[in-house]
């Protein structure tokens, strides 16, 4: 296997996509304005472990695997990207494709679906990010409609609650959490490399998005935490969807974020406050120092919440 270019992780402002940094309403134009981010990100690899690497772009982060069975990834990024990526590939080492593993439908993760599938990758996923990739969306919170995606960026094989895979000397767990950040979001468990994928259930360092167009909701964020907490351990490298890689004491810290938000936040909703009156009342203000990094501001974080409690 060749030697990976481990590198300085990117900026929160570059791992997430701009139309989460706080911003009302999404630019008409973001999946546009996205791509062109994407085609001029270069992709980082960081080596995880003997045969499993963190490759860190524009978008969602991303793991690929190397061995005997090809070489095997989560998520795909823009489509814009995939250029880069199979490059990063092939320098860490050239291994025919084998499986894309997405873990939820959003565009930032799936967007080079179809890219990748023409460069040999099959894809696997939930039976929800099939239904939702293959018909028109909406993510109302930012007034963005996006079209069906091309058939051939569909998962090709898809589960329902949970996928076992044997690859390149791994066991691979996929298993799909109830709604959290949507509604078709899994956890994938490396349990040989010790490294566990979270997708968009763990933002490492800052608010997360929910996604209530797609069935995300603070409680489910929560569970999934919690559900996720259950199979880290202390050594346990952890895949963030967006930020720097993580630790199971990252997680935690994550975890009680959201639940002291949300724990605020109920008891507001409780006494009658609107969400607006919630809002003014700064339910996030304990939390603002470590976590209101210039992603998702904490007034539009505490309306989501609050919404979705």
């Amino acid at each position: 296997m060749g030697a990976t270019a481990s590198a300085a992780l990117l900026s929160p402002e570059l791992l997430t996509p701009h139309w989460l940094l706080g911003q009302a309403a999404a630019p008409p134009d973001m999946l546009a304005q996205s791509r062109q981010t994407a085609a001029k990100t270069p992709i980082k690899t960081t080596q995880l472990s003997d045969s499993l690497f963190l490759l860190q772009g524009a978008g969602g982060n991303m793991a690929a695997q190397f061995g005997d069975d090809g070489v095997n990834l989560v998520d795909s990024s823009f489509s814009t990207a995939a250029p880069a990526i199979l490059n990063a590939i092939n320098a860490i080492d050239k291994e025919q494709a084998g499986t894309l593993i997405n873990t939820h439908w959003h565009f930032d993760h799936t967007d080079g679906n179809e890219r990748l599938n023409q460069a040999g990758f099959s894809i696997v996923a939930h039976q929800k990010t099939r239904d939702r990739l293959s018909t028109p969306q909406t993510i109302k919170a930012f007034g963005l409609s996006l079209p069906a995606a091309p058939k051939t960026a569909w998962p090709a094989l898809t589960f329902d609650s949970s996928l076992h895979l044997w690859l390149n000397d791994d066991s691979i767990d996929i298993v799909h959490f109830e709604p959290a950040h949507t509604d078709t979001d899994v956890y994938i468990h490396f349990h040989n490399a010790n490294v566990l994928h979270l997708g968009d259930t763990f933002f490492n360092g800052f608010y997360p998005f929910i996604d209530e167009s797609s069935g995300g909701n603070i409680g489910g964020m929560i569970a999934a935490n919690e559900k996720a907490l259950a199979i880290a351990g202390s050594t346990t490298k952890i895949i963030p969807g967006h930020g720097p890689l993580g630790t199971k004491a990252d997680l935690q810290s994550f975890h009680d974020m959201l639940s002291g938000v949300r724990n605020k936040v109920a008891a507001l909703k409780k006494a009658g406050s609107s969400e607006q009156e919630a809002i003014t009342k700064k339910p996030t203000a304990d939390f603002d120092a470590v976590w209101a990094k210039g992603t998702l501001s904490p007034d539009i974080f505490t309306g989501i919440v609050y919404r979705t409690i």
